[in-house]
């Protein structure tokens, strides 16, 4: 027979509710709006830079390197900007 576990599930949920909690008081904020805003249009915006590059090929490593910054970039807004004006 093996031991007993000594994981406490009391100790998990109070780290997710916390965590939540504070997301909550974020996403209420004043401050933290023109952020979202921000990303969030930067998540929309940012995809149609991508097709000029795509079409006419990654060639160059400053290419290349101006692809993954925008891709990057991207990710951010989609991160920053995903909360933005849920009603």
């Amino acid at each position: 027979m093996s031991a007993p576990s000594a994981h406490n599930d009391d100790i998990a949920d109070g780290a997710t509710s916390a965590a939540s909690s504070i997301r909550a008081q974020l996403d209420d904020h004043a401050l933290t709006t023109p952020f979202q805003m921000a990303g969030f249009w930067m998540a929309v915006v940012l995809p149609f830079l991508h097709v000029p590059l795509l079409a006419t090929g990654l060639s160059t490593p400053s290419e290349t390197m101006t692809f993954l910054a925008l891709l990057a970039l991207n990710l951010v807004g989609l991160v920053v900007g995903h909360t933005y004006n849920r009603n």
